[in-house]
């Protein structure tokens, strides 16, 4: 083992049109080469530079030419005294011969600059139905470097279980080729970087002996990067629920007439298409929501080396998600009070005391889910001694923007460049479950910090908001990559 500073390369290598392109691209954060779905797209190799060390070192990933017509090479290579040799002396026409010429491309890359290989397989495959992969295999044990096998084009993100087995499967079929030294997935379109943590201990482990102390430095330099970039990430998000936690609309104090109709429209009997001054103050508090989401979403894609922006997010706005904060005279309250007496009895002297109950009369009746848009009911407050009427997020919402903040960063974490521009698209339904879990497990915590938005400022909310997200998300990663070996965050 050496201490000096090295270059270290690692070749992907595959059959043509199984996305070595399309996973440098994810790798490196950038747009390199030219990808189609056609065979021999890469025609030489390419070297691009993944990390450097302030010590000198040096990270490389070769982009390869695709092995092609690999059974009727191996055959060919089997007759030759000196395989490897006789295939690297031959000249082969690059047009009439592509397949051999591709492949001659890649092994002489492999075995003049690659420590090891990083060699792809297309996961919708099954490993026995595949007729190339033997003889590949083959070809790279006779240049002898290392091999890990990376499963690509594994689709969406599923459950560690069905991945696991996939990976199972594919180890089986490898179990018995002492070059391949790990499986692992790896999918250009939908990887996360916590994956990459699992690869680069693998490559560690698998290259001789001098190159490890290098390999080393170069592997805390990269994990320093991303975890860096997760803090950053962690800080926007804490930042978009502080602003929310903390944002108001005031609510127009409405006529006599105005109030008349909200109690008609909490008995269903009030005119379509008509907003009440609470709805209005509900729509725009959503609507800075929306944009604040958009706005916050852009940061984090640019902060992954994504280019796009943040589609439309759609936001439910259920009345149990605004918190209503309104100054209610005894007068008023007589007035609203003496229209549902009955179902709701004693709701006039709550209004008038600041005194409401969510239980005993207001919800027990059940005729009213909430009264008007003030909202009594789901996530509503009333306080009588507020100088002015105004709508806030509730504490359950806040919930919710965790949650969702959560499945956005996931989301962001784990879009690979073979999609192209950022686009948003469904989270897999696990991973709600788990963002859900996580949250849930510190109810507790959120509610301390819920607790002191009526005294704190933006800084100091998401200050003491980023902690509990990041911890969130480290177990949320936690769990859909176990035994990873180091913490993610």
């Amino acid at each position: 083992m050496t201490d000096a500073p090295q270059t270290i390369a690692l070749a992907l290598v595959s059959h043509t049109n199984v996305g070595k392109t399309t996973l440098a691209r994810t790798l490196l954060g950038r747009d390199i080469g030219e990808v189609r779905d056609a065979p021999h797209v890469t025609e030489r190799a390419e070297r691009y530079t993944l990390l450097e060390t302030a010590e000198g070192d040096a990270l490389l990933l070769l982009d390869t030419p695709g092995f092609g017509d690999s059974v009727r090479l191996a055959k060919r290579l089997a007759q030759a005294g000196n395989p490897i040799g006789w295939f690297l002396a031959e000249v082969w026409d690059r047009f009439r011969d592509r397949p051999f010429w591709s492949t001659q491309q890649a092994v002489r890359a492999v075995l003049e600059h690659a420590d090891a290989v990083l060699y792809l397989v297309n996961a919708a495959e099954r490993p026995e139905q595949a007729a190339y992969l033997d003889p590949e295999l083959r070809v790279l044990a006779l240049i002898g470097k290392p091999v890990l096998v990376l499963l690509n084009q594994l689709g969406a993100p599923r459950p560690r279980e069905e991945e696991d087995a996939e990976v199972e499967r594919w180890r089986r079929h490898f179990a018995t080729t002492p070059i391949v030294r790990a499986v692992i997935a790896l999918d250009a379109f939908a990887r996360c970087w916590v994956q990459e943590i699992a690869l680069l201990a693998l490559v560690e482990a698998a290259l001789p002996e001098d190159k490890r102390a290098a390999f080393a430095r170069l592997r805390a330099e990269w994990l320093a990067r991303r975890r860096s970039r997760f803090e950053r990430s962690m800080q926007v998000l804490a930042e978009r629920i502080a602003r929310a936690a903390l944002d108001r609309e005031p609510v127009e104090d409405a006529s006599l007439k105005q109030r008349l109709r909200e109690v008609g429209a909490a008995l269903g009997v009030a005119r379509e298409g008509e907003e009440t001054p609470q709805q209005q103050a509900m729509r725009k508090l959503a609507e800075r929501l929306a944009a604040d989401i958009r706005a916050s979403t852009d940061r984090l894609i640019a902060l992954h080396d994504l280019a796009g922006q943040a589609s439309d997010e759609v936001l439910a706005r259920l009345t149990e998600h605004y918190a209503v904060k309104q100054r209610v005279s005894e007068g008023k309250a007589a007035v609203i009070g003496g229209m549902v007496t009955g179902a709701l009895t004693g709701l006039k002297a709550d209004l008038a005391t600041g005194g409401l109950s969510f239980g005993a009369g207001l919800l027990a009746g059940g005729l009213l889910g909430a009264l008007g848009a003030a909202g009594l009911a789901r996530g509503y407050n009333l306080v009588r001694d507020l100088d002015t009427s105004s709508v806030a997020w509730s504490d359950e919402a806040l919930r919710d923007l965790a949650i969702n903040a959560l499945l956005g960063y996931l989301a962001v974490a784990h879009y690979g460049r073979g999609r192209g521009d950022w686009k948003q698209s469904e989270s897999p339904p696990f991973w709600r479950d788990l963002a859900v879990a996580a949250v849930e497990a510190r109810r507790d915590d959120f509610a301390a910090v819920w607790s002191t938005r009526a005294k704190a400022d933006a800084p100091a909310l998401a200050d003491a908001l980023r902690p509990l997200l990041a911890a969130c998300a480290r177990e949320v990663l936690g769990r859909l990559y176990p035994g990873v070996g180091e913490s993610p965050g």
